[in-house]
């Protein structure tokens, strides 16, 4: 929040412009860099206008938060007025969406979404935005958990016409979604005075906003513990129950004393640890013990947000990132649930981090002390930047330092790979993380394993799989350059290119562009074949069928494996990065890669004598060229 204040006083500061400077100030002391040029006039043009409404419609008490920081999110309401309900005499509050539009017309295939001409993309109708925001709100501030009457809001199109927006109504308009423009000024005021009484002041209102804890309400809990029920399909067998019920008990134990300890389930790719995750969330949200799922992979918590929230958008809130409780109070979660845990950074702090935020204060110490019962999931061969930090051994030395319990549970089975344990094995002695050397590959009935003489022959044959019905993926160490993002409409570029045959990266943002899906989705949508994914988008995801192209920076020489970091064009690698990290990392990225498939997995290396090699190891009779 950059400003909080009445009505009076912020149109006294606006009038002699000490707001804007205030504004200017406080943002840069928030987030280390000046407001942009757009940010300020949206500022200087529609705060003043918003408040002098207050002003003329007798609410000058009423209390004005800009840019009010929506809880465990990123995102910022551009205004949240609190006060006091004319009828009910309880707290009230308004969220505002302000917006400098003259006109905007809905999109021809969602109401839902609109275009101006100042954007060439479709954005979302301010009023499925705002209301959006009102719901945020009402789930995740434990003030309003149990009274979502108190919130409503309006978008506010100071300069539109109602000729130019008016298509802009055809969603539906309720309570927290209301539309007014500069014609309807009077009946913007009239609205306002409804849910805003002229004879109190707001600050306590505000006062009570602010001090409500970020946790997800009892009503979303109820609506996720349906969701996940609805779609469970999950039988947790043997340690992975060993696991769930640990946790359970964990949470016991924390309701009936003040108690506090921390569990890690460790295991290596398909072990079940997000089907665990999954169906913990389920059984808590059912007892309505507040608990929230972070991961540190943007492609595997939207995946999450997707399958867990397809039918209700409010359960995707309560999938979330290792950096949401930078600012978060101790115990403000009773679980949680931290997947991947591998993916864990030194700091929660990255550059549009405020400077206010800037603590140093380890990630790991972040997640243990916002939850009584912090849950880490992981496997630490899948580490593959430097600076990731989730380890046993890191997690287990923080806990102990806070003077917490920390319980550890091994996963050996696993259900990734065909259930193939021996091919799982072959891979880690195979890259060599683990002692004794590659091994002969021994075919066993659970997973298929073979060897390409071409890019060409692993896509041809993939294409094969594809046409019976499997799904299939092709990734490749990160040994290209990674071109920027084509425009709307232009080829996707070529950027994995070996000999004669080329190919692109997938897409790097979150639109879908030519045909290909945003990144998060490139593993889970079928139209993600035919670009190369990387270790980023891969990890943490499965397919049938996976196509592994090994590049120039691990290679096979007489009797070990070489790492060339100079091969690598991954920009996570610096020159400060010792050599010792970029072997282990090159190394847990091919494992990564090397564990995706359910059916098989075929391989190409772009070296002949790695290429050899293989063929050594896993046998002429299972080359592509001869299935």
């Amino acid at each position: 929040m950059l400003l909080r204040a009445s009505a009076t006083s912020v149109a006294a500061m606006a009038l002699d412009s000490s707001l804007f400077l205030h504004l200017t100030e406080q943002f840069f002391h928030m987030h280390g860099y000046r407001p942009g040029s757009s940010e300020v006039r949206s500022w200087e043009r529609s705060i003043p206008t918003l408040v002098n409404a207050l002003n003329e419609a007798g609410l000058g008490d009423v209390e004005v938060m800009l840019e009010y920081a929506l809880p465990l999110n990123s995102k910022r309401a551009d205004v949240v007025l609190a006060g006091v309900h004319p009828v009910t005499g309880e707290p009230s509050y308004v969220v505002v969406e302000l917006k400098q539009w003259s006109q905007a017309t809905p999109d021809e295939d969602d109401p839902a979404l609109c275009r101006i001409d100042a954007y060439a993309r479709p954005v979302l109708n301010p009023i499925e935005q705002v209301r959006r925001y009102c719901e945020y709100l009402v789930n995740f501030n434990g003030a309003l958990a149990g009274h979502p009457e108190r919130v409503a809001g309006v978008a506010f199109l100071h300069n539109a016409t109602e000729f130019g927006v008016t298509g802009l109504r055809e969603i539906e308009v309720d309570d927290r979604g209301q539309l007014f423009t500069a014609e309807r000024r009077g009946q913007f005021l009239d609205h306002l005075r409804t849910k805003l009484s002229d004879r109190h002041p707001g600050a306590d209102a505000a006062d009570e906003l602010l001090a409500g804890k970020p946790v997800p309400s009892k009503q979303l809990m109820a609506v996720a513990a349906e969701e996940v029920r609805d779609r469970e399909q999950f039988v947790l067998l043997d340690e992975q129950q060993v696991a769930y019920r640990m946790v359970l008990n964990a949470v016991s134990k924390a309701k009936r004393s003040d108690h506090k300890e921390v569990v890690i389930v460790t295991g290596g790719p398909g072990t079940g640890k997000s089907v665990i995750a999954l169906s913990l969330l389920g059984e808590l949200y059912r007892q309505g013990v507040p608990a929230l799922h972070a991961t540190g992979s943007q492609s595997f918590t939207k995946t999450m947000r997707k399958v867990a929230g397809a039918r209700k958008r409010e359960v995707q809130d309560l999938f979330k990132y290792f950096n949401s409780f930078m600012t978060a109070e101790k115990n403000t979660l009773d679980v949680l649930i931290c997947d991947e845990a591998h993916r864990i950074r030194e700091t929660s702090a990255n550059r549009y981090t405020p400077a206010s935020h800037r603590t140093g204060r380890p990630q790991i110490e972040e997640l243990i002390d916002v939850a009584r019962v912090p849950v880490f999931l992981l496997d630490e061969h899948q580490v593959v930047r430097p600076g990731e930090m989730g380890t046993v051994a890191e997690i287990k030395a923080v806990a102990a330092k806070k003077g917490f319990a920390c319980h550890v549970v091994p996963l050996d089975s696993q259900f990734r790979c065909g259930g193939s344990d021996a091919y799982l094995r072959w891979v880690v002695r195979l890259l060599g993380l683990e002692p004794g050397g590659p091994v002969r590959w021994e075919p066993d009935d659970r997973m298929q394993l073979l060897i390409a003489d071409s890019p060409e022959e692993v896509e041809v044959f993939l294409e094969g799989r594809r046409a019976q019905g499997y799904g299939a993926r092709m990734s490749a160490g990160y040994c290209w350059p990674w071109s920027k993002e084509p425009k709307p409409g232009d080829p996707l570029p070529a950027d994995v290119v070996i000999g004669g045959w080329t190919r692109p990266w997938n897409l790097r943002g979150d639109r879908a562009v030519s045909g290909a899906p945003p990144s998060a989705l490139w593993a889970t949508d079928p139209a993600g074949f035919g670009q190369i994914g990387c270790v980023y988008t891969a990890q943490g995801f499965e397919y049938d069928w996976s196509g592994v192209i090994i590049g120039p920076d691990l290679v096979w020489r007489r009797d070990k494996w070489v790492t060339d970091r100079t091969a690598s064009k991954d920009p996570v690698f610096k020159k400060s990065t010792p050599d010792a990290d970029v072997d282990r990392l090159i190394r847990n990225t091919y494992k990564v890669l090397l564990t995706r498939g359910m059916v098989g997995t075929v391989v190409y290396s772009t070296d002949p004598e790695t290429r050899e090699k293989l063929r050594e190891l896993v046998g002429a009779q299972r080359e592509v060229a001869a299935v």
